[in-house]
């Protein structure tokens, strides 16, 4: 008899990203597909240090099990780490620790979502996201961007219409888009918020991973941060943070900030799920934060990225010239890009390329490089002419190889 699965599953499918990494053993390929950090930047010096503190000074409830909520000593160190940059008003009892922020998300998804409620979602928006919440049966709409983030006119007129559960957003470096949300965006959306009563979830793991070298050029103050500034705002936002971009990934430590009535929903099916977060990796964390290392590495990993994704930027330039639109990254790890579908000097020669990322990605791989295709980060109505370039984990002489070969995939 065959296995009956759930009438859920029929609303998701594999990740097209996770498609695209089979095709990556061919020997050579240059890729960026990937939306993970450069392992070779891990301080695991410190890292090892946090492990020995934690297993010398707490060593029986390091390794014992934990609260659900998350290990005392590590939400101390969060709700400190949140303060320091200007979420006041954070304490330990006002956020969870999760199993990376992609369980805060599913989370989200399980506590809020029943079948046929709308939530808003930003067009393009992270891959994940649009799995998690098809598959607890939420109808998703599409809110368009621009280099500023979501644009705020049209997301109002949406909320206006479709009275959604919740929106999602990546304000700051989305994934993909990269794009930063305004200030005034920014205020907009807490406004909102407000004026129709709508829940904002705000998504930040790529937030501290900006590029400016003074306060002018870094990104605004969070949604969490600047709530303060519209009263009755932090009452209808949940804010996800995440250690896996700027620390380790494989330490799969996230929480959620967010209205006690949530997190203690939230709280009670996480217990159903995986009881608590390795309290092992929480105390790792806790010691790592502790020991004031985080600035250091937060600082160095700055620097690199923002020299790959300037490397990046000058190649597709000179690479494919007039044949790709791109708004040049302010932080983050990726690129995303527009294919014209015009030649590399079609003002001259009046060539035309590929226009589509699809097909692109196969000529690519021929070619040697990899990169994933735009349309999947669409809930509805996908650009087919869009793709993400990741430039975190490739160093400089390999991204304008690599940029190199995509050019000769082009035209």
């Amino acid at each position: 008899m065959p296995i009956q699965f759930a009438d859920r599953l029929n609303n998701v499918e594999t990740s097209a990203i996770r498609e695209l990494f089979k095709l990556l053993g061919k020997p050579g390929i240059i890729s960026f597909a990937g939306g993970f950090p450069d392992s070779a930047m891990f301080d695991v010096e410190g890292i090892r240090e946090a492990v020995n503190t934690a297993l010398t000074e707490e060593a029986g409830s390091a390794l014992q099990y934990g609260a659900t909520e998350g290990y005392g000593p590590l939400r101390e160190q969060l709700a400190a780490f949140m303060t320091s940059k200007g979420c006041s008003g954070v304490a330990p009892d006002n956020l969870i620790v999760t199993t990376g922020s992609q369980q805060a998300l599913d989370l989200i998804g399980k506590t809020l979502i029943s079948p046929g409620d709308k939530v808003i979602v930003e067009g393009p928006t992270f891959l994940a996201t649009i799995q998690c919440f098809r598959l607890y049966g939420a109808e998703l709409i599409s809110a368009p961007i621009d280099g500023n983030g979501v644009k705020t006119d049209e997301l109002e007129a949406l909320i206006a219409e479709h009275k959604p559960k919740f929106v999602y957003l990546i304000p700051t470096f989305g994934n993909p888009s990269g794009a930063m949300l305004s200030l005034a965006r920014r205020k907009a959306v807490l406004e909102m918020a407000v004026k129709h009563q709508t829940l904002i979830v705000e998504d930040d793991p790529y937030g501290d991973l900006y590029f400016g070298q003074t306060a002018e050029d870094r990104p605004p103050p969070s949604l969490l941060a600047l709530s303060p500034l519209v009263p009755g705002s932090r009452e209808l936002l949940a804010h996800c943070g995440s250690m896996s971009k700027v620390l380790s990934p494989g330490l799969r430590v996230g929480w959620m900030i967010g209205p006690a009535e949530l997190l203690g929903k939230a709280t009670m099916c996480k217990q159903f799920s995986d009881a608590h977060t390795s309290t092992f990796a929480q105390a790792t964390a806790a010691q790592y934060l502790k020991a004031g290392r985080m600035p250091a590495t937060l600082a160095h990993v700055r620097k690199v990225y923002a020299e790959r994704a300037q490397v990046m930027c000058d190649a597709l330039r000179r690479e494919l010239g007039d044949a790709i639109d791109f708004v040049q990254p302010q932080g983050g790890l990726f690129v995303w890009a527009r294919l014209t579908g015009l030649g590399r000097d079609a003002s001259v020669a009046g060539g035309r390329s590929v226009s589509d990322g699809g097909e692109l990605a196969k000529r690519a791989i021929e070619k040697g490089v990899a990169f994933v295709p735009g349309a999947p980060f669409y809930c509805a109505n996908p650009d087919h002419a869009t793709l993400r370039l990741s430039f975190a984990t490739v160093g400089v002489e390999k991204i304008i190889e690599g940029v190199g070969r995509l050019g000769k995939a082009v035209s």
